[in-house]
């Protein structure tokens, strides 16, 4: 479809969802950032929902600021996807073992490493800017310092909710690897900090939503917040790198006789701000939600534990400044989920599929989201789809 362009206060929304399918709160929160006075475009992706501070599946273009809620706490999360020599065929008949191994190697839920990962020791990891990196955490809200420990521990590491780390097959029958993570309790706390900071400044004292504080281009605040932001996207960035090299040498002692060998990774975030020009315009680009689809732009839009997930290229719709989908986009809340569903209905909706099936994950069952097949049609003007996935293993937090 196009998108249907619906008024708002300063920008139109244009949006790749059928308007009279959004909540009622997600379309007030829509109205409420197109009030914003630096305000220069409002995409909506088609696996739209209510969020925190701003509509998950939007894509807020401002100039000379950025709003950290709508950012969200979760900085930097995304995807990685890498395609192995593995085959249908190689699989063995009973894949516990496999996801056991898994969960291993790779701390889950609020876990962490005993000790921070050396990523030296890890096979086809890039070292080179490392220390830069570590380096610059000297530089972040004093605050938030005293968690730099936690915070080195709990690098390659997957985190709860609706992350995961599957082992998919493609439509010909190739294995994937593929896992969705971001910046961990660091980036979380650093987007507290930061969003309390914003709602004290004057300017933000009569907007129509507290949540849309924002922080003004050439101010101290703004420059400690781009500081912590762009440090705390690295740190999602680094953080899904090494739990692929974690994944891959799992998979690597699991199938030795096949001599697995991988495709390059293909990484994505789809929380996060960017620094892009649209109309000779340098504007401040807030995905929440939603990936970066330029043309020819490889992206990773995931279903839920049980439908699947797409490999895509972005086809470069400036319309969306660049943007598609994150996912399938949630239906109902996980309270809701909780209350509605039960553990045996989890078991038939991942039937098939490797994976926990008890109650604690109940709020992420796959009629808790959108149809992803429904979400991939709203959006066929802003990516084509390379591969479809199907998880046979499913580990989740």
């Amino acid at each position: 479809m196009t998108y249907t362009e619906v008024s708002g206060a300063r920008v139109p929304i244009r949006m790749w969802a059928d308007p009279a399918t959004v909540e009622d709160v997600a379309m007030q929160q829509l109205r409420n950032v197109s009030t914003l006075p630096w305000i220069k475009g409002l995409a909506v992706m088609p696996d739209v929902h209510f969020g925190k501070g701003a509509t998950v599946g939007s894509v807020i273009a401002m100039r000379g600021a950025v709003c950290p809620a709508a950012v969200g706490v979760d900085i930097g999360c995304g995807m990685s996807a890498v395609r192995t020599s593995l085959t249908a065929n190689d699989l063995p008949g009973d894949l516990s073992r496999l996801r056991s191994k898994i969960e291993q190697a790779i701390p889950v839920g609020r876990g962490m490493h005993d000790d921070a990962v050396d990523p030296g020791r890890l096979h086809g990891v890039a070292t080179a800017g490392w220390d830069d990196f570590w380096r610059r955490f000297d530089g972040v809200a004093e605050a938030v310092k005293f968690r730099q420990g936690r915070a080195t521990k709990q690098m390659g590491t997957l985190g709860s909710g609706n992350h995961f780390i599957e082992f998919c097959l493609d439509e010909t029958g190739s294995v994937w690897l593929m896992l969705h993570s971001g910046s961990r309790n660091i980036g979380k706390e650093l987007a507290e900090y930061h969003i309390g900071q914003a709602q004290k400044l004057p300017h933000n004292q009569n907007l129509i939503d507290r949540d849309l504080a924002v922080f003004i281009a050439d101010t101290p605040q703004m420059a400690a917040y781009r500081h912590d932001l762009f440090w705390a996207q690295e740190y999602a960035k680094h953080n899904r790198e090494l739990m692929m090299a974690l994944f891959k040498d799992v998979v690597r002692k699991e199938f030795k006789k096949a001599k697995v060998t991988f495709e390059p990774v293909i990484s994505c975030h789809h929380n996060y701000v960017a620094e892009e020009t649209y109309d000779g315009m340098d504007l401040l680009v807030t995905r929440k939600g939603a990936i970066r689809a330029g043309g020819g732009e490889f992206g990773i839009i995931p279903g839920s534990m049980g439908t699947g997930s797409y490999i895509v290229k972005g086809l470069g719709n400036a319309a969306s400044f660049n943007s598609a989908s994150h996912g399938a986009g949630r239906r109902m809340s996980r309270n809701a989920a909780k209350k509605r569903f039960t553990a045996q209905d989890l078991e038939e909706q991942t039937r098939g599929v490797e994976c926990r099936k008890d109650f604690g994950v109940v709020d992420e069952i796959p009629a808790a989201y959108k149809p992803i097949e429904q979400v991939m049609e709203q959006q066929r003007d802003l990516v084509e789809v390379v591969a479809k996935l199907k998880q046979v293993v499913c580990v989740k937090g």
